[in-house]
C-alpha cells in the first residue's frame, strides 16, 4: 500500500499488555486556540482511517514513522547516503528517498546539516506524554484550556488515549478530542468519562460522495455520531467547508436535518484552506492538491444561512 505501508498499529502490542501500550505522535502543538475553548495543547495522533482529498495533515495518514524531504532545504552534500544503511537514497531534484527500501530509522535526518531530511513521528508512551503536555498547566489554568487529541484520528489508539487522558484528569486538566467518526463505540465510551469535550466532523451526508473524496463510506459515521449523541452531552458537530463539494444547499440542508434528528444544533464550520498541500512534495503520498481556493466570506456566509433556516446555529471558524 504506497501511503500506509503496514496497516498494523505500534501500539497493538498493548492490547495483551496492559502498561505498555504505545502510540506514533507526529506533533505537539502548543497555545492552540482552535482546538476547544482557551490555550489548549494539542497532540496529534499519527494514523487514520480516512484519505480526506483536502487534508491539512497528510502526514498523518500512516501509522507509522516516515521520512520527508525539503528539497528546499537541501545542499547536496549527501552526508545521508553515508549515513543510510539501506542505501534508500536517491539523487533527484525534488525526491531524496526510495521509499520501498527506506525503513524510517531517521539515520538519514540525524546527520544531514540543513534539515532537509526529517523523520516525521515517533513511539510514545502515555506516561512521558501525559508528564510533557502537564507542563503547560499554568496556560490551562489561566485561560480555562486544556489538551486536545487530534491527528490524524487518536482513536487508531484507543487503549493509548483512554491512559493518557486519565493521567490527564488526574491533574484536574480539561480535555477535548477531535476525530474523524470511525471508532468502536464501545472503545469510544471507555473514554467518555474522562473526556469535557467531543469534537465530531461530518463530511457529507451523500454515501457516495463521501466515498470518493475520503476514501470510505459514511454509514458508521453518521451512526456514531447518533449514537454519541445520545450517550454524551458535550458534542460537538463540526464540517471542512471545502467549495465544490460539501457547501452546496442539498448537502447543508441534509446536514442540518440529521443533526437536529440527533437531537443537536449546532454545527461548526472550518473554511478550507490549501495550506496544507505545501507538504505533499515532501511526502510520499497519492494525495494531490485539489486545485481549490479557499473558502469565500460570502460563501461561508451562505452555508451559515442556510444553517440558521434549518434551525441549526453555525459558527464560522476564522
Amino acid at each position: 500500500m504506497k501511503n500506509g505501508g503496514s496497516t498494523r498499529a505500534p501500539g497493538n502490542r498493548g492490547r495483551n499488555a496492559p502498561g505498555t501500550e504505545r502510540a506514533v505522535i507526529f506533533d505537539i502543538q502548543r497555545f492552540s486556540l482552535h482546538d476547544g475553548p482557551g490555550i489548549r495543547t494539542t497532540v496529534f495522533f499519527k494514523g487514520c482511517p480516512l484519505r480526506c482529498a483536502w487534508c491539512q495533515n497528510p502526514e498523518s495518514h500512516s501509522r507509522n514513522p516516515e521520512m520527508a524531504f525539503y528539497a528546499e532545504r537541501c545542499r547536496g552534500c549527501f552526508s545521508c547516503r553515508k549515513a543510510c544503511p539501506r542505501e534508500a537514497i536517491v539523487d533527484g531534484p525534488d525526491r531524496r528517498v526510495d521509499y520501498f527500501r527506506c525503513n524510517s530509522c531517521g539515520a538519514c535526518a540525524q546527520v544531514c546539516p540543513a534539515g532537509a531530511l526529517r523523520l516525521i513521528g515517533g513511539e510514545r508512551d502515555p506516561g512521558s506524554l501525559a508528564a510533557e503536555v502537564l507542563r503547560d498547566r499554568d496556560f490551562f489554568t489561566d485561560s480555562g484550556g486544556g489538551v486536545t487529541l487530534s491527528g490524524g484520528e487518536p482513536m487508531v489508539y484507543p487503549a493509548f488515549a483512554l491512559r493518557l487522558l486519565r493521567q490527564v484528569r488526574q491533574d484536574g486538566v480539561r480535555t477535548a478530542i477531535e476525530t474523524c467518526g470511525i471508532f468502536g463505540m464501545a472503545d469510544m465510551k471507555k473514554l467518555l468519562p474522562y473526556l469535557d469535550l467531543v469534537y465530531f466532523d461530518l463530511k457529507h451526508m451523500d454515501m457516495k460522495k463521501h466515498r470518493a473524496y475520503t476514501g470510505a463510506g459514511n454509514r458508521a459515521i453518521l451512526l456514531n455520531f447518533t449514537g454519541l449523541s445520545k450517550a454524551f452531552r458535550h458534542l460537538q458537530a463540526r464540517m471542512p467547508v471545502v467549495p465544490g463539494f460539501n457547501d452546496d444547499e442539498k448537502n447543508i440542508r441534509a446536514t442540518a436535518r440529521f443533526l437536529a434528528g440527533a437531537g443537536r444544533r449546532s454545527i461548526h464550520c472550518l473554511p478550507f484552506h490549501n495550506l496544507g498541500e505545501s507538504k505533499l512534495p515532501r511526502l510520499h503520498t497519492d494525495q494531490r492538491p485539489l486545485g481549490l481556493p479557499p473558502a469565500e466570506k460570502a460563501d461561508l456566509a451562505r452555508v451559515k444561512k442556510i444553517f440558521r433556516q434549518e434551525g441549526i446555529d453555525a459558527v464560522i471558524y476564522e
